[in-house]
């Protein structure tokens, strides 16, 4: 007698969790939608704060994107996925964060809603990429070109970065000191800025107005001897990558002293050698010494009676940044110090910033490294300050970098969609329905600042369609009155580049999202030989 029964073959372990196809898909795009809504309520003028508490206790107050997805530990894969989308508009730009995060999110809304008429995902990966392709295409035609010199719009692009954020009540002020600081610190002849070159310091203790631009560097050190000038003027400045200590030798070694005497000598010959380091500096004509290392006590002792105020143990980020600004070259040995290798500063004076010293170089002669001094009235507050002037910065360094910048407000967004529109008319297949999709996603973001300021998103998205219609490109969506306003006229500006990336980042992740049928979740690992006995089966 035969037997039909067909045993199951398995090929993967038996804790592994495996779904496949429409669940998987459902799964996905629910996780991706998760994370978007999660950060959609921080959009805009009138978005809201994440309070964020982690297993430590700390507590992180900000409306700031990347910030609240990092902070909440998110796990799921495709989550995840959604996540890099902000980390990369953070690295590449520095704005933008929420808008990526929000459009991927609903570009999968949308897609979910098609894949339930049985349109397959890869034409819908298909239509958002035609829809992306053209997306660039319209941008491309309607960004406006900027200088370094547009002094006016730059201060506009970073006042809008700072619209809604913690630093939002002084954003008049600190807009003119980012637009200093970007313009100090770019390179001649070149649009690159490079914001390494940006010290942000936080200081907790004073409110946000009080904020200032170092024309210079600001170092989290102290002098290294109470006895040293706390405030030197007409600085001369030496960088030294060496330590003004006494050298261990390279292997071990045996001093054997058998007189009292010979001890005395080997000391005197220390302090000797000491003295030499120092005497070498004064002789150089440097009367303020950064040490990438370390600093002897001795050492300490005599540079502090020559007058010579000295830090030890400075990060080398900092002595690059203090070469930029202050024009001296960072010195590999002591011995090679001359007075061609100093560089100058008006002042360097240590001065007490809340809890703790500070070491001020100021006043260089046309510094290429500066620092911005930001203050807020709590440690919370500061952070959040942090934040926003970040986020302005890069918006400032990506319009100056590619030349080209868009109204905000949602104008720029109903524009594309419209066009999209239009140009889904121009498609025949199915991915026309894709790009259909791709238009109404765009139109979340003027939708999302409505909502947020508590409007009516129906009748915001009514007018702003009928406005731009009438060929009204930067028709945007005021949320202080709920009017249509001109958003280029008031000043709302932004980068060309957080439109661009945050369409692509978001377009690119979505189709990933969108092919995946099969969601295999690995069990724990399993002995890598089988035992004796074990067949195929057993492996």
């Amino acid at each position: 007698m035969s037997n039909n029964t067909v045993q199951p073959i398995f090929i993967l372990p038996e804790d592994t969790k495996r779904t496949t196809g429409r669940e998987a898909q459902q799964n996905n795009i629910a996780a991706a939608k998760a994370v978007a809504q999660a950060v959609r309520t921080t959009l805009g003028p009138k978005g809201m704060d994440k309070m964020i508490v982690d297993a430590a206790g700390d507590v992180t107050v900000t409306n700031d994107g990347v910030t609240i997805l990092k902070e909440m530990q998110i796990e799921h894969p495709a989550a995840k996925m959604i996540v890099e989308i902000a980390k990369t508009q953070e690295d590449l730009v520095g704005d933008g964060t929420t808008t990526a995060v929000v459009i991927a999110g609903e570009l999968l809304k949308k897609a979910e809603e098609l894949l339930e008429q049985n349109i397959h995902p890869t034409v819908l990966a298909k239509g958002y990429r035609l829809a992306e392709r053209e997306a660039q295409r319209l941008l491309q035609n309607i960004a406006r070109p900027i200088t370094i010199h547009d002094i006016e719009m730059l201060r506009q692009i970073a006042a809008t970065a700072m619209t809604g954020k913690g630093a939002e009540a002084n954003k008049e002020s600190l807009a003119d000191l980012l637009v200093t600081a970007v313009t100090r610190v770019l390179e001649n002849g070149t649009r690159t800025v490079d914001l390494d070159n940006v010290k942000v310091e936080r200081v907790v203790g004073e409110s946000t107005d009080k904020s200032e631009l170092i024309e210079g560097i600001v170092l989290d050190k102290e002098r290294v001897h109470s006895a040293m000038p706390s405030r030197v003027e007409n600085a001369k400045v030496a960088l030294l990558d060496a330590a003004l200590e006494i050298k261990n030798t390279e292997i071990d070694a045996k001093i054997q002293i058998t007189d009292p005497s010979q001890l005395t000598a080997f000391l005197d010959q220390e302090e000797r050698t000491l003295r030499e380091m120092v005497t070498k500096i004064k002789v150089s004509g440097a009367n303020v010494v950064f040490c990438q290392r370390g600093i002897d006590d001795i050492a300490q002792h005599f540079l502090a009676k020559e007058k010579i105020l000295a830090a030890r143990r400075v990060k080398k980020s900092d002595m690059e940044k203090l070469m930029k600004a202050t024009g001296a070259k960072i010195i590999g040995s002591w011995k090679e110090l001359s007075a061609a290798d100093l560089g100058s500063a008006g002042i360097v004076h240590e001065q007490k910033v809340g809890e703790e010293n500070m070491l001020f170089v100021e006043k260089c002669t046309n510094p290429k490294s500066v620092t911005l001094l930001v203050r807020g009235g709590t440690e919370h507050v500061a952070d959040e300050a942090k934040r926003a002037v970040t986020d302005a910065l890069g918006d400032l360094a990506a319009a100056i970098r590619d030349g080209f910048v868009v109204a905000g407000a949602g104008a720029v967004e109903m524009e594309v969609a419209r066009g999209l529109r239009q140009y889904a008319r121009t498609l025949s297949g199915r991915e026309q329905l894709a790009v259909q999709a791709f238009a109404e996603t765009l139109e979340v973001i003027p939708r999302t600042l409505a909502e947020n300021a508590g409007l009516d998103p129906i009748d915001v998205l009514t007018k702003l369609r009928s406005a731009h219609d009438q060929q009204q490109i930067w028709a945007g969506v005021d949320v202080f009155s709920g009017n249509v306003m001109d958003a280029w006229l008031q000043g709302v500006l932004e980068p060309l580049k957080v439109k661009t990336l945050a369409l692509k980042s978001a377009t690119e992740v979505a189709e990933m999202i969108l092919r995946i049928d099969d969601v295999i979740t690995g069990g724990g690992k399993r002995s890598a030989m089988p035992s004796p006995g074990m067949g195929m089966d057993g492996m």
